[in-house]
């Protein structure tokens, strides 16, 4: 499938499945209206994908392409049902890529705005390179981040960080973003950081999928604490088998 905004590849691994990444291929990365209809169908598209990795070109992402996306946008305004149903076209993509049940990873150079960062945060391992640059805007455009990223952030930086990104609308550099815990890798430019994101798909893919989905589930279901216990032990018990047992036992 062809399409203009995104671009898909993807490379077999040596033990079985897919590598895909889905590179933002629009300038800058930015976000349009062909971006909000393709993604979902390529991420319907996965097949046999085991890891995805997300990344950009010039730079990760300048966020939502306001100009573009205003035709649909404007005439919705004042009207709650209708710009749901705009929004609701672009959380198909931010919870999409959310939900999926395989392992994501993030790898982010240069800027990462609004929308960008919202998408992001719904990865399982956020990577990027020095020269990377995270904001989320929108209080200086008049609206509300409303794609994800009020809601996943503060798991991830805490409450009082997200504040101050999102009612600030500054930046934070690379190292701030380590720091506080919104990616776990610093890489020093652009190559190392696609050759590390790589090489952390192929260790990820080299793991039992099944297990993989359910520490995701666990991490991700939101349940309380006794709830989400006894999750993790029934999906243990009905995807558990002892060939991956005698497997790791012989490793080990």
């Amino acid at each position: 499938m062809t399409f203009q905004s995104i671009r898909l590849t993807q490379r077999p691994l040596p033990q079985g499945g897919q590598l895909t990444t889905l590179t933002l291929a629009a300038k800058m990365g930015s976000m349009g209206p062909a971006f909000w209809q393709e993604v979902p169908q390529a991420l319907a598209g996965l097949g046999d994908t085991r890891v995805l990795i997300v990344r950009g070109e010039q730079v990760f992402s300048a966020g939502l392409d306001i100009k573009s996306n205003g035709a649909a946008i404007v005439p919705a305004l004042g009207d709650p049902a209708a710009f749901k149903a705009v929004v609701d076209e672009m959380h198909a993509v931010t919870e999409g890529l959310a939900a999926l049940p395989i392992p994501v990873i993030a790898a982010v150079h240069g800027w990462c705005i609004g929308a960008g960062l919202e998408l992001i945060a719904g990865a399982d391992l956020r990577l990027c390179s020095q020269d990377a640059r995270f904001s989320l805007p929108e209080v200086k455009l008049g609206i509300t981040a409303d794609l994800g990223g009020l809601q996943r952030l503060p798991h991830l930086i805490g409450r009082g960080r997200t504040a101050h990104l999102a009612l600030t609308g500054e930046p934070i550099d690379a190292a701030t973003a380590e720091r506080w815990g919104l990616v776990t890798e610093v890489l020093p430019d652009q190559d190392a950081l696609f050759a590390r994101a790589e090489a952390l798909a192929e260790h990820l893919a080299s793991l039992p999928a099944a297990a993989l989905e359910g520490t995701k589930r666990t991490l991700n279901d939101g349940l309380p604490h006794t709830e989400s216990l006894a999750a993790a032990v029934r999906w243990n018990a009905e995807h558990m088998t002892q060939e991956a047992l005698q497997a790791a036992a012989r490793k080990g």
